[in-house]
């Protein structure tokens, strides 16, 4: 029996380990994978004795940790181009939404779609992420808005998962809006959220966490409490929509129930972050809304910075204020709009995204244990991933649950 499924020679790595400099740099390296985890990895002068099913040179390529798109929306019906319209003539996201677009007139397709048309028009925007080198999505609920319909979001999300061959982390988000038939009883709708939906989840696991968007046009912070509270008590937990379009202690409310993240988070204060800081919480940044809603106040990066409060970028992926399936362009704009170093977009879409979804102990960096999904590519540095726009540079996608016996198939 072979040592080794698998052993990549003749690569350039970036390994990301937080505890190493920079990109964690290896030249002319070496990477063997057993039982799709990563068994060794280093200088190709260093490779220890061993045997491989499969050796394959990747000619100088470079190897980093698969990407991670830590936070999307994307199961959904209908589209809002509409609306996009109206902004660009000056109407605000809070106008849409009291006027019943935004999240409802999403809500309202969603509701009317089965599981397999919700499927079928899902699985390209995934598919969109996996040609960019991204193997780990988690996938948000959300535009359900009832116990039926919430599970089927959710449903629909593992089955993405299952059928594409990568890994899909589910994020309850029942409490994104207020939908019409309980419209001025958002308590009483938490209440159906505690009561019925989340021990529903729980029971049948079909959620990883649980989310909540605290806004003053969603949901305030004892309403969001109580969902917390009850989240903790059956096991799940934690993530938050907070301070995108106001500081309403959205971050400190977050970090109060331990979130994994809280997310967005420009109009976050001073007091916040520190407070995420605290409760090693990670900021995850979403360009692709601030871009689309046209905003001019950035997150607070450099307070983020200097509290080492962990980064994360995600696409944000929806069709309302972010309607982009790509990480890439995630990356790239984290870079020209909020400032983040090709460094850190890199980590945040790997390493810090990891920590941001409760799997940084499995997956995110190049190390001997890690979960073997790799992205090879066609570069001559990994800061080219941030910089170059719109260009197709992944030469191959390794998965983890697809290597066997040295041989990789393709989901």
């Amino acid at each position: 029996m072979s040592d080794w499924d698998l052993l990549l020679t003749n690569a350039s790595i970036a390994t990301l380990g937080a505890d190493t400099p920079g990109y964690g740099e290896i030249s002319d390296g070496a990477l063997a994978i057993a039982g799709g985890r990563i068994a060794w990895v280093g200088p190709q002068a260093d490779l220890p004795s061993g045997d491989a099913a499969m050796t394959r040179s990747v000619s100088g390529r470079w190897l980093t940790p698969a990407l991670i798109d830590c936070h999307t929306h994307l199961v959904f019906a209908g589209e809002r181009s509409g609306e996009f319209e109206q902004r660009l003539s000056g109407a605000s996201y809070e106008e849409i939404a009291k006027a019943g677009g935004g999240i409802l007139s999403t809500v309202r397709a969603t509701r009317d779609a089965s599981p397999d048309e919700l499927f079928d028009a899902a699985l390209p925007r995934v598919q969109a992420l996996i040609a960019e080198g991204v193997a780990t999505v988690e996938i948000k609920s959300g535009y359900g808005l009832d116990v039926d319909n919430e599970l089927k979001m959710l449903e629909v999300a593992r089955r993405l998962g299952d059928s594409s061959g990568v890994s899909v982390f589910t994020t309850l988000l029942a409490a994104h809006a207020i939908p019409p038939e309980f419209g001025g009883r958002a308590d009483d709708y938490v209440d159906l959220i505690c009561d019925k939906l989340l021990p529903e989840v729980a029971s049948r696991r079909l959620a990883d966490a649980v989310d909540a968007y605290c806004e003053s046009i969603a949901f305030g912070a004892p309403q969001i409490a109580k969902l917390f509270r009850k989240s903790n008590e059956l096991g799940l937990a934690v993530k938050l929509h907070a301070d995108q379009l106001s500081d309403g202690g959205g971050a400190e409310l977050a970090s109060h129930f331990g979130a994994l993240s809280a997310d967005h988070l420009e109009y976050t204060s001073a007091s916040g972050v520190e407070a995420m800081a605290k409760a090693g919480a990670v900021a995850v940044l979403l360009p692709g809304a601030f871009l689309t809603l046209g905003e001019t106040q950035r997150p607070p990066v450099a307070a983020l910075r200097s509290n080492a409060v962990p980064i994360a970028v995600a696409s944000d992926c929806n069709p309302g204020t972010s309607p982009m399936c790509s990480l890439r362009t995630a990356m790239m704009l984290a870079s020209r709009l909020f400032g983040l170093t090709p460094l850190e977009c890199l980590a945040g879409t790997t390493r810090e995204a990891a920590r941001a979804l409760g799997l940084a102990d499995d997956r995110g960096t190049l190390e001997i244990g890690k979960r073997a999904d790799i992205a090879i590519w066609n570069i001559s540095h990994p800061r080219e991933l941030s910089y170059w726009l719109g260009t197709p540079q992944l030469a191959e996608l390794l998965l983890a649950d697809t290597i066997t016996g040295g041989q990789t198939t393709r989901p």
